[in-house]
């Protein structure tokens, strides 16, 4: 059946959530997080939601809330209103010549797939080709103040069933944080993650990480080290994942090509949309890699988004899906993304397979736009 599309109206809302729990990586602490929801509406009423889910400040990627808005405005949104299109995986060439902004464009794309599978009546998750109907859920610690505190997390988290832990980890807050979660948890799925602030001169202390039987490592390295990945993969019997590194499909087969990873981390938000992620899942599974969804602490439309692609075959790796509660004490969508024993249920209904609460929206709204 063919369905054309034409976006007629389009509106950004800058949004403001407190965290349930305050969350520290290597590079900064947050309390709070400003995320973009952008809505698109065809001529019969139809609306699609998606999320530009960028951190606020330039330390995961050169991306902020402030540039993602800039480009929203200026570049994406204007590419695609008045436009007819067949299909989601097109709304991307409509903005061909604007180069990186991934997660900008990810918001925009994301609304695309979200209208166009609520026009045809599918779930979000068919209309990506997804088969599962159930995603299996981890967490991610950010890192504590002390030991204790970090084992008392990993025991809240185990407790409420997450069958994988991973724990963020820098210099000097590595070895000894996971050789305790790892005494007190012979058997769980455990990764670290570094979001790639170690030197290559501090591979020994990656390399120390190798004896305690953890599923992968994350990003130890800068974003375009991949030759440093690729030296630490074959002198490691633990896999490396890498994170940062892959934005494009392009930076994909770059790291296969060196072999700087044995798994991928997919991110909706850092590859630009629904429609880049599902093709590298695609590509990974040609290469044998398995993938899993991470996060970017998004609310529940990209939460429910992550949820959908994770619905995809070649995800068999526990995804950063978690409840919503885990990060939001109410979330923008009802009913709320919810874990049971660590499992959530890929939604049937249409479209996002949740209701979006506006008012929810507009009482913690710091800035609108409506082009």
């Amino acid at each position: 059946m063919s369905t054309d599309l034409k976006i007629t109206a389009a509106r950004l809302h800058r949004v403001r959530m407190p965290l349930v729990h305050a969350f520290r990586t290597s590079s900064h602490r947050k309390t709070y997080l400003d995320h973009i929801l952008v809505e698109v509406e065809d001529a019969s009423g139809a609306v699609g939601w998606g999320e530009i889910a960028s951190p606020s400040d330039p330390y995961y990627a050169p991306e902020t809330v402030e540039t993602c808005w800039q480009i929203a405005e200026r570049y994406l949104l204007p590419a695609v209103l008045g436009q007819t299109w067949e299909r989601p995986e097109q709304v991307p060439k409509l903005w061909a010549k604007v180069r990186g902004n991934q997660f900008a464009k990810a918001g925009v794309d994301v609304a695309a797939w979200v209208l166009w599978s609520t026009v045809r009546g599918v779930p979000l998750a068919e209309a990506l080709g997804g088969t599962r109907t159930e995603v299996v859920a981890g967490v991610s610690l950010g890192i504590e103040p002390t030991i204790d505190d970090l084992l008392a997390e990993v025991e809240r988290q185990v407790g409420a069933g997450y069958p994988r832990v991973k724990l963020k980890i820098a210099p000097g807050w590595d070895v000894e944080p996971v050789r305790a979660v790892r005494a007190a948890y012979p058997e769980l799925d455990l990764h670290v993650d570094a979001n790639g602030i170690y030197s290559a001169e501090q591979s020994d202390g990656l390399r120390a990480l190798d004896e305690f039987g953890l599923t992968m490592i994350e990003q130890p390295f800068a974003p375009r080290d991949l030759l440093a990945h690729a030296r630490l993969q074959q002198a490691m019997t633990t896999p490396i994942c890498l994170d940062e590194s892959i934005e494009t499909l392009d930076d994909l087969e770059t790291a296969l090509a060196v072999e700087a990873l044995k798994v991928l981390n997919i991110k909706v938000s850092r590859m630009g949309g629904l429609t880049a992620a599902r093709a590298a899942h695609d590509r990974a599974q040609q290469a044998g890699i398995p993938v899993w969804c991470g996060g970017m602490h998004e609310f529940g439309i990209g939460r429910a988004a992550n949820v959908a692609i994770s619905s995809l075959p070649g995800f068999s790796l526990p995804s950063d899906v978690s409840a919503s509660e885990k990060y939001y004490a109410q979330d923008v969508i009802t009913p709320a993304v919810t874990a049971t024993r660590g499992v959530v249920q890929v939604p049937t209904g249409t479209g996002l397979g949740h209701t979006v609460d506006a008012e929810l929206i507009a009482a913690n709204t710091v800035a609108t736009l409506s082009l």
